[in-house]
């Protein structure tokens, strides 16, 4: 540095050399300005009086103020030693070191503190937003605006324009005189609700029969009795199960109710802001004191089965949450209570569906009584047919009820087809507006409808051809099952055939007829070959075509013709002997829709079915030899004789 220096000088001799005390001096100046811009001049002149400096910077002298420089610097009233000469531009460089120090600081700290004030501004502001927002509330309480008003304007336009009532709603009976064909089922359900200790109840039966309309006309009637628990304005809830879906989350779950935690889309935003969560009753607790009626209860999710059995056990539903804190004084007393006492839930259950009692869990069966709604035969049909009639005040032809009849057996399906036909005998030009055979033809064309019965008794006996009976649901049904036998040219070598596709079970009937064909006829059933079929390709679960498979064989063989207007059911054992079968009662309802006069069933199932039901003849038998004295045509007329 003394090198470049002197250099300087000789290169520029005319020009004044400035000597390195001054430059110290400037130095020194120089950082004091800095410092003081720092700090502020003020608070120098603080902090030097504080620090015993206030001498040492209005000293004359270089090393004094060098001194003052380092104390004020370093905020340090211990240095007392004036620096020599030699020392002054180390201390110096010190010195800017630490106010290098001290402007980076400040730069970083005006840095944050402006984005504090930022900060600070921004939540102010917002702050000052919701108060506004809340002023305006509070001052002007009606949230309309010219938007919202013609919205509104809108619904109540829509409000003024009704429809008449749909044929469904006009035509469903109003009284529970006005059901036909389920008096039984009606008089037992008088009895469970009509009580003062009304009880919980599962309706079977096929659709269309009336099951929902008689359970609210039955809570009707029960209200307006004194001795019954229900209030005139006991409640009907009624839900199809088939849209009820268990949550193992539980957030939703509208039958027994659910908790929106406040993190829940649908919890309430001011208990949401709040940390608190909400329980939301169910439609047991909209049910409670009146009736929850469960279409379909057999398709309900089996755990949601088992969840509204411990509610019909408890009579209460209870609500649980991670979220809840009694402590809270946040949470209000409804919450509070429907968490610790948990929401009423004492109502009557009546479940209804169309499947086997066995899709029901058996824990609410044995707490249900069961009552059974039968199918409807076409005379029923027919009585609901005239009574739509009546209620529409129209005519209609000769012949219009029984072809209804032939097309459905559920009163809901007959209604709608005579509804059909009623809006096409307005829509004729002619003024007879009288409902014909031709409106409910194309009604059924339109609709793709096809005649429920095909196969139809006859009076006429033929050879090999049975009617047996089954049952699918709770709708019977006449299996046609025919049979042909011819002589083999060498003995013992016939064989058997049949369907595959009615079964295994039927099979094995065919198997058991062939063991009792040579106990009965003497003959061998190899000596021919034999064909059985189910006409249809019918499936048959059950071995109630036994009886009936070995009336065709045998009758193929014997050439004895049958009679056409009796059906047989019964498992048959290889001993001869006809054995109990199921689903009597529904199949005596399909032998009346085929036109059957005669029925033959078990003896073991003679207490399922009251004598004379739906005008049949019934004949109950032990033996096959009983039940071919009814089915073929010439045993029967010498056991006649």
């Amino acid at each position: 540095m003394k090198n470049l220096f002197s250099k300087l000088i000789r290169w520029h001799p005319t020009e004044k050399v400035v000597s390195p005390d001054d430059s110290l001096k400037r130095r020194v100046t120089s950082l004091y300005s800095l410092y003081s811009s720092v700090i502020g001049p003020e608070k120098v002149v603080l902090k030097a009086g504080k620090l015993d400096a206030l001498e040492l910077i209005r000293s004359q002298d270089l090393a004094e103020r060098v001194l003052g420089l380092q104390k004020l610097v370093f905020e340090d009233p211990t240095v007392e030693k004036i620096p020599s000469r030699s020392d002054i531009p180390a201390i110096l460089d010190e010195v800017e070191d630490e106010l290098a120090d001290m402007l980076a600081r400040r730069e970083v700290e005006e840095r944050i503190e402006k984005k504090i004030a930022d900060k600070m501004e921004e939540r102010h502001q917002e702050y000052v937003r919701e108060i506004k927002m809340q002023v305006l509330k509070e001052d002007v309480p009606n949230p309309e605006n010219p938007q919202t008003l013609k919205k509104y304007a809108q619904l109540e336009k829509l409000e003024t324009t009704k429809l008449t009532k749909s044929a469904g709603e006009l035509l469903r009976p109003g009284d529970l005189s006005e059901v036909v064909g389920q008096e039984r089922a009606i008089a037992a359900l008088r009895a469970k609700l009509a009580s003062p200790y009304p009880q919980h109840i599962i309706l079977y039966g096929p659709p269309g029969v009336g099951k929902t309309t008689t359970a609210r006309l039955a809570l009707d009637e029960a209200k307006k009795l004194q001795y019954t628990p229900f209030a005139a304005d006991a409640p009907f809830i009624e839900v199809d199960g088939t849209t009820l879906r268990w949550d193992p989350r539980d957030i939703t779950n509208p039958l027994l109710g659910s908790v929106h935690d406040p993190i829940y889309q649908g919890a309430r935003r001011d208990l949401a802001e709040t940390g608190v969560p909400e329980p939301k009753p169910g439609m047991v607790t909209e049910a409670h004191g009146g009736i929850l009626f469960i279409d379909e209860i057999g398709e309900m999710d089996p755990m949601l089965q088992n969840k509204l059995l411990k509610v019909l056990e408890d009579k209460r539903v209870y609500f649980d949450s991670a979220y809840y804190d009694p402590s809270d004084a946040n949470v209000p007393k409804y919450v509070k209570k429907l968490f610790e006492e948990g929401a009423p839930a004492d109502f009557i259950l009546i479940g209804a569906t169309t499947r086997d009692r066995s899709d029901i869990t058996p824990a609410i069966r044995s707490r249900c009584a069961e009552i059974y709604f039968e199918p409807l035969t076409p005379k029923h049909i027919e009585a609901i047919v005239r009574q739509a009639a009546n209620k529409l005040n129209v005519e209609f032809e000769d012949g219009v009820p029984e072809l209804i009849s032939e097309y459905t057996i559920e009163g809901r399906k007959a209604i709608g087809i005579f509804a059909d036909a009623y809006g096409l005998a307005l829509g004729r030009k002619d003024t007879e507006q009288k409902i014909r055979v031709e409106d409910i033809y194309s009604v059924t064309q339109v609709s793709r409808l096809t005649p429920y019965v095909s196969r139809k008794a006859s009076a006429t006996p033929e050879i090999g051809r049975v009617f047996g009976l089954g049952v699918a649901g709770y709708l019977g049904s006449v299996i046609e099952i025919e049979a042909v036998a011819f002589p083999v040219s060498e003995k013992g070598k016939g064989t058997i055939r049949f369907n595959d596709t009615a079964g295994s079970m039927a099979k094995d009937s065919v198997f058991n007829a062939g063991a009792v064909v040579r106990a009965i006829t003497g003959q061998d059933i190899h000596g021919y070959d034999i064909h059985v079929n189910v006409i249809g390709g019918g499936q048959i679960d059950g071995p109630s075509a036994g009886t009936a498979i070995l009336a065709a064989i045998i009758s193929a063989i014997t050439k004895q013709p049958v009679r056409q207007d009796v059906a047989v059911t019964g498992e048959l054992s290889i001993q001869g002997k006809v054995k109990a079968v199921g689903g009597v009662f529904e199949k005596a309802y399909g032998a009346r829709q085929a036109g059957i006069s005669t029925l033959i069933i078990p003896k073991e199932n003679e207490k399922d079915i009251p004598a004379g039901h739906l005008g049949l003849e019934i004949h109950s038998v032990e033996t096959v030899e009983a039940a071919l004295a009814v089915l073929l045509a010439e045993k029967a007329s010498e056991a006649i004789a």
